[in-house]
């Protein structure tokens, strides 16, 4: 039986290079959502780490972890501990050579629920992900747990409607994004807000279009392009959660670490889409094509 109502706990923060301190915030989030009431606990993206993925080096392959692994093992008893759910985001190291950007869903009871391996792999200045991950080949498949159905992706999926429908499609209850995206120093600032605008907006579309609550946690902070080609990422913060309406419930700051957490109607959902029928009235005998890379 589907929840009324679900409490979920956001933890935006910004990271430095010793991955034992970060793991040591994020404890410390962890207890604070915990305590606040949280039943689901979302961490942003690459979560343990300085985001390496800035420039192209070997050495960063060293910091991957197999799945299961020394973080879903730490993680794994603070769940269990706390009667959570968390949303993990990990470098796994699945084989020799072999790697992805893999989210972990930890169960209340420590176990591993599910994992999903991000699909679509960014390749721009300060973001060489393609370097680093092997796409995933798990498809969008939400992972159940004791909370609902999850329809997790990853940063870079978020601008692709296809990925959220699919999900949707699945029964995901709600879609959630551990995400990694800033400004680089270039960029002027009206060019700044535009990318801001529009990474709010097409999240808030897959909302609305889905009638799903969605929920994006992104860091904060500047952190360092260690090649000096660029000055560095200043990650954007303002992670949030939009209703299925694509009505804004929650929004953090640009710059400050933050723990949020928020009741979600879970009801909403079923209510929206009776009124906003669209996947009642989607054309599916003239999407084929969608399957195409481009129509000439």
């Amino acid at each position: 039986m589907k929840k009324d109502t679900l409490t979920v706990g956001i933890i935006q923060q910004a990271n430095c290079s010793n991955t034992d301190i970060n793991l040591e915030k994020l404890e410390k989030n962890i207890r604070e959502c915990a305590a606040k009431g949280a039943e689901l606990i979302c961490l942003q993206e690459l979560h343990n780490s300085l985001y390496f993925c800035q420039t192209e080096n070997t050495d960063y392959f060293d910091i991957a972890e197999t799945i299961p692994g020394p973080s879903t093992e730490h993680f794994g008893k603070l769940a269990k501990e706390l009667n959570v759910v968390i949303v993990l985001s990990l470098f796994e190291r699945r084989a020799p050579g072999l790697y992805h950007n893999t989210a972990v869903v930890i169960e209340r009871n420590g176990t591993i629920a599910g994992k999903y391996r991000k699909m679509h792999i960014p390749d721009d200045p300060a973001y060489y992900e393609k370097f680093y991950f092997t796409p995933g080949d798990l498809g969008f498949t939400p992972i159940q747990t004791s909370v609902g159905k999850l329809g997790v992706l990853v940063c870079w999926d978020q601008w692709y409607p296809e990925a959220a429908r699919l999900m949707a499609m699945a029964g995901a209850d709600l879609l959630i994004y551990p995400t990694a995206i800033g400004w680089e120093s270039t960029d002027g600032e009206s060019e700044k807000q535009r990318q801001w605008g529009a990474w709010e907006t097409v999240q808030r579309g897959h909302a609305v279009a889905n009638g799903l609550h969605v929920v994006t946690v992104n860091r904060t902070g500047h952190e360092a392009d260690s090649s000096e080609q660029t000055n560095g990422i200043q990650f954007w913060g303002q992670s949030f959660v939009a209703g299925p309406q694509g009505e804004i419930l929650l929004r953090t700051s640009s710059e400050k670490d933050e723990n949020h957490c928020i009741t979600l109607d879970m009801k909403r959902s079923e209510a929206v889409r009776r009124i906003w029928p669209f996947f009642r009235d989607r054309r599916i005998d003239a999407f084929g094509d969608i399957t195409k890379r481009f129509r000439d």
